[in-house]
Protein backbone atom coordinates (compact mmCIF):
# COMPACT_ATOMS: atom_id res chain seq x y z
CA UNK A 1 0.00 0.00 0.00
CA UNK A 2 1.50 3.24 -0.79
CA UNK A 3 1.90 5.80 1.64
CA UNK A 4 0.16 9.75 1.21
CA UNK A 5 2.77 11.90 1.13
CA UNK A 6 2.01 13.39 4.71
CA UNK A 7 2.55 10.04 5.81
CA UNK A 8 5.02 9.85 9.06
CA UNK A 9 7.19 7.54 7.01
CA UNK A 10 7.68 9.14 3.81
CA UNK A 11 11.52 9.79 4.71
CA UNK A 12 11.53 6.60 5.63
CA UNK A 13 9.90 4.65 2.87
CA UNK A 14 12.35 6.67 0.67
CA UNK A 15 15.11 5.12 2.68
CA UNK A 16 13.80 1.54 2.48
CA UNK A 17 13.72 1.83 -0.97
CA UNK A 18 17.39 2.89 -2.02
CA UNK A 19 18.60 0.42 0.78
CA UNK A 20 16.63 -2.07 -1.05
CA UNK A 21 17.98 -0.70 -4.47
CA UNK A 22 21.46 -1.32 -3.81
CA UNK A 23 20.71 -4.60 -2.12
CA UNK A 24 19.16 -5.62 -5.66
CA UNK A 25 22.07 -4.36 -7.50
CA UNK A 26 24.83 -6.31 -5.30
CA UNK A 27 22.71 -8.98 -6.16
CA UNK A 28 22.07 -8.66 -9.82
CA UNK A 29 26.15 -7.96 -9.92
CA UNK A 30 26.94 -11.24 -8.09
CA UNK A 31 24.62 -13.07 -9.69
CA UNK A 32 26.07 -12.20 -13.35
CA UNK A 33 29.81 -13.29 -12.24
CA UNK A 34 31.05 -16.76 -13.20
CA UNK A 35 32.52 -18.57 -10.00
CA UNK A 36 36.16 -17.64 -11.20
CA UNK A 37 35.72 -14.11 -11.95
CA UNK A 38 34.40 -13.36 -8.38
CA UNK A 39 37.78 -13.15 -6.33
CA UNK A 40 40.19 -12.68 -9.64
CA UNK A 41 42.43 -9.67 -8.40
CA UNK A 42 42.88 -6.71 -10.57
CA UNK A 43 45.41 -3.90 -10.49
CA UNK A 44 45.42 -2.08 -6.89
CA UNK A 45 44.42 -5.83 -5.63
CA UNK A 46 40.88 -5.27 -5.88
CA UNK A 47 38.54 -8.16 -6.58
CA UNK A 48 34.73 -7.46 -7.35
CA UNK A 49 33.79 -10.10 -4.62
CA UNK A 50 35.91 -8.25 -1.96
CA UNK A 51 33.50 -4.82 -2.65
CA UNK A 52 30.51 -6.82 -3.05
CA UNK A 53 31.29 -8.46 0.29
CA UNK A 54 32.15 -4.83 1.61
CA UNK A 55 29.24 -3.32 0.88
CA UNK A 56 27.05 -6.04 1.61
CA UNK A 57 29.01 -5.91 5.23
CA UNK A 58 28.32 -2.22 5.83
CA UNK A 59 24.87 -2.79 5.24
CA UNK A 60 24.84 -5.93 8.04
CA UNK A 61 27.22 -3.83 10.62
CA UNK A 62 24.32 -1.09 10.81
CA UNK A 63 21.03 -3.25 10.63
CA UNK A 64 22.32 -5.81 12.53
CA UNK A 65 22.94 -3.06 15.18
CA UNK A 66 20.02 -1.63 15.22
CA UNK A 67 17.78 -4.83 15.15
CA UNK A 68 20.04 -7.12 17.96
CA UNK A 69 22.41 -4.40 19.27
CA UNK A 70 25.42 -6.62 17.58
CA UNK A 71 28.25 -4.11 15.91
CA UNK A 72 30.54 -6.33 15.29
CA UNK A 73 32.11 -6.41 12.07
CA UNK A 74 30.77 -8.83 10.21
CA UNK A 75 34.32 -9.68 8.70
CA UNK A 76 35.16 -12.85 10.02
CA UNK A 77 31.98 -14.52 8.46
CA UNK A 78 32.48 -12.90 5.22
CA UNK A 79 35.44 -13.84 4.11
CA UNK A 80 35.96 -14.89 0.22
CA UNK A 81 37.26 -17.93 2.29
CA UNK A 82 33.72 -18.51 3.47
CA UNK A 83 31.75 -17.11 0.84
CA UNK A 84 33.61 -18.04 -1.90
CA UNK A 85 30.96 -19.00 -5.00
CA UNK A 86 28.32 -16.46 -6.45
CA UNK A 87 25.61 -18.52 -4.99
CA UNK A 88 26.89 -18.11 -1.34
CA UNK A 89 27.08 -14.69 -1.91
CA UNK A 90 23.69 -14.47 -2.97
CA UNK A 91 22.35 -16.44 -0.31
CA UNK A 92 24.78 -13.79 2.49
CA UNK A 93 23.18 -11.10 0.43
CA UNK A 94 19.30 -12.16 1.07
CA UNK A 95 20.08 -12.48 5.18
CA UNK A 96 21.86 -8.79 4.58
CA UNK A 97 18.56 -7.65 3.01
CA UNK A 98 16.06 -9.50 5.94
CA UNK A 99 18.20 -7.43 7.91
CA UNK A 100 17.43 -4.57 6.21
CA UNK A 101 13.66 -5.20 6.44
CA UNK A 102 13.79 -5.61 9.94
CA UNK A 103 15.45 -2.93 10.95
CA UNK A 104 14.14 -0.14 9.04
CA UNK A 105 10.56 -1.59 10.02
CA UNK A 106 11.01 -1.46 13.36
CA UNK A 107 11.52 2.47 13.03
CA UNK A 108 7.70 4.09 13.68
CA UNK A 109 8.19 7.26 11.78
CA UNK A 110 10.55 9.75 10.38
CA UNK A 111 10.52 12.01 13.74
CA UNK A 112 12.72 8.87 14.91
CA UNK A 113 15.09 9.61 12.59
CA UNK A 114 16.06 12.53 14.68
CA UNK A 115 17.20 10.60 17.67
CA UNK A 116 20.62 9.59 18.74
CA UNK A 117 21.96 6.28 19.10
CA UNK A 118 25.24 5.25 20.42
CA UNK A 119 27.69 3.65 17.74
CA UNK A 120 30.32 1.43 17.83
CA UNK A 121 32.89 4.11 18.38
CA UNK A 122 31.22 5.09 21.61
CA UNK A 123 29.71 8.16 20.25
CA UNK A 124 26.65 9.75 19.27
CA UNK A 125 25.25 9.89 16.11
CA UNK A 126 21.41 10.73 14.82
CA UNK A 127 19.50 7.68 13.54
CA UNK A 128 19.42 9.80 10.55
CA UNK A 129 23.14 10.50 9.76
CA UNK A 130 23.56 6.96 10.71
CA UNK A 131 21.76 5.60 7.99
CA UNK A 132 23.16 8.44 5.58
CA UNK A 133 26.35 7.44 6.12
CA UNK A 134 25.65 3.46 5.68
CA UNK A 135 24.01 4.15 2.23
CA UNK A 136 27.06 6.29 0.95
CA UNK A 137 29.62 3.89 2.26
CA UNK A 138 27.72 0.70 1.15
CA UNK A 139 27.42 2.31 -2.32
CA UNK A 140 31.04 3.58 -2.60
CA UNK A 141 31.52 -0.33 -2.59
CA UNK A 142 29.26 -1.31 -5.24
CA UNK A 143 30.76 1.28 -6.91
CA UNK A 144 34.51 0.02 -6.84
CA UNK A 145 32.57 -3.61 -7.42
CA UNK A 146 31.12 -2.21 -10.95
CA UNK A 147 34.42 -0.32 -11.69
CA UNK A 148 36.17 -3.41 -11.11
CA UNK A 149 33.55 -5.29 -13.09
CA UNK A 150 34.42 -2.89 -15.98
CA UNK A 151 38.57 -3.55 -15.58
CA UNK A 152 37.51 -7.16 -15.99
CA UNK A 153 35.53 -7.08 -19.08
CA UNK A 154 37.88 -4.75 -20.64
CA UNK A 155 41.22 -6.81 -19.49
Amino acid sequence: MDRKPNSPRVLLDHLDREFSRLVSNLQKLAGSLAPELLYRPLPGNVTIGESLLRGAAVLEQTFGGLTANLWDDPFEWTLPETLSTPDRLLAYLSEVDETRRRALGSIASDEDLAKYISVPSGDEQSLIALLLETLAKANEHYGRALAARKMLSEG
